[in-house]
């Protein structure tokens, strides 16, 4: 097959000629423009089938165009598209937050609903500094929050925080985030000592598992290292499952690998199977913080709670659930763990690593990993790049595919790296 067809090159140009500059990359054997997708296989405009291994980024858990998703937000529509926020509920806003609850530890029991993963992050930053009566947060290098204002206020990776740096008051106090070789307790008391000497510290907000970053998967036990770290510094917790969440690592959140809860937990992506919507959810101490509405909301939205957003997240977490979806990526990530290792013989493979459906596979830079990338788009498989640098090039599939695809995928991603190398 040719990739880009005519037609995807096509819409590149008319795409160039409107769209911000900034935001698409368009070279000549990149991008494809899709059309449809199901399950994790997505067809692109000039009728190319490729086999998804982003998750579309880490939306589709549950499978692109999810039967009983797309039934429910189609029923949704045709009663209440949109309600009013803070001033007039809708019924299906208290059936989603009660259904949240029942996926969710107890002790998180009050929440923000929003629309983005960054409106979540900075709903959580908020919280922390209304609990805390301090300013200023710790993140962690090369972790990803989100692009907004208040998000990039936490941004561990400096190209993304530069251009805006003098609009934004304070950089956040950046950790090293350990690898898996690392010692857990050690990286945890050296964190501790650098959040020690900031007493003016509201709040912390690690990824359990880095993924912009480039799938970086910390030491077992750190983050409930962490979790006492803050205890003992009075600074609120926050953990960005955004990306991680719903099943993605093999449990409901990766916290649960750990048994910890965080202060404030941040979700998003794969919540809503694509009809976007988000949340914060925390310990009733720390959002307790806000006072009792008298009318005028603090912090909202036009679309807070939007009931289409509600019956997605509704429908896929019945689908999770209806088809073990933590389970399976548990045991197809055991599969993968063990084909993706064969890599490390490689010379142009530096590490390899990852755990449930969440792997990164990296190369000696970014430019070997952008040509295995659109080697493998060509042969009808798609990847996407990530790590700081660029150099990793990471594989989060739709918790439902079939094992015969991540199989081919994986063919198509050890042709690619032969070839490239």
């Amino acid at each position: 097959m040719k990739v880009p067809g005519a037609r995807s090159v096509e819409l590149a140009s008319r795409l160039r000629s409107r769209e911000s500059r900034n935001v698409t990359f368009l070279a000549d054997d990149f991008p494809v423009f899709w059309e449809s997708a199901h399950g994790a296989t997505v067809t692109d405009v000039d009728g190319n089938e490729y086999v998804d291994c982003t998750a579309a980024f880490g939306v589709a858990n549950a499978g692109h165009a999810n039967a009983k998703v797309a039934a429910a937000v189609t029923e949704q529509a045709h009663r209440l598209i949109h309600g009013m926020g803070d001033v007039h509920p809708s019924a299906i806003r208290v059936e989603l937050l009660e259904r949240l609850s029942s996926v969710l530890h107890p002790q998180l029991a009050r929440a923000f609903l929003a629309t983005t993963g960054s409106e979540a992050v900075e709903a959580a930053l908020k919280t922390a500094i209304l609990a805390t009566g301090r300013s200023r947060f710790a993140a962690y290098h090369d972790g990803y929050h989100g692009l907004s204002f208040g998000a990039l206020a936490v941004c561990g990776i400096e190209r993304f925080r530069e251009p805006f740096a003098a609009a934004i008051d304070s950089k956040p106090l950046l950790l090293d985030f350990p690898r898996a070789h690392d010692d857990a307790r050690e990286a945890a008391a050296a964190a501790r000592e650098r959040l020690a000497r900031n007493r003016a510290l509201a709040g912390l907000i690690l990824e359990p598992i880095q993924g912009r970053g480039g799938c970086i998967v910390p030491p077992a036990g750190y983050l409930a290292e962490m979790r006492e770290v803050c205890d003992e510094l009075g600074i609120v917790l926050i953990v960005d499952e955004i990306f991680t969440g719903f099943g993605r690592t093999g449990d409901w959140f990766a916290i649960d690998h750990e048994r910890f809860v965080p202060d404030i937990l941040c979700i998003g992506k794969a919540l809503g199977s694509g009809i976007p919507i988000s949340a914060a959810i925390g310990r009733a101490r720390v959002m307790d913080a806000w006072p009792l509405s008298d009318g005028e909301a603090l912090h909202t939205s036009t679309f807070l709670g939007n009931p289409l957003g509600c019956a997605a997240a509704l429908a896929t977490i019945g689908e999770l659930q209806r088809l073990d979806l933590p389970a399976r990526a548990a045991r197809l990530g055991t599969q993968l763990g063990s084909r993706l290792a064969a890599l490390r013989s490689r010379a142009s493979v530096l590490d390899v690593r990852g755990r449930g459906l969440v792997w990164g596979v990296q190369l000696r830079d970014a430019r070997e990993a952008s040509a295995v990338i659109k080697r493998s788009l060509a042969a009808g498989v798609i990847f996407l790049q990530s790590g700081a640098d660029g150099a990793t090039v990471a594989i989060h599939p739709p918790l439902v595919i079939e094992e015969p695809q991540l199989q081919r995928a994986i063919d198509v991603l050890e042709r690619a790296i032969e070839e490239v190398s």
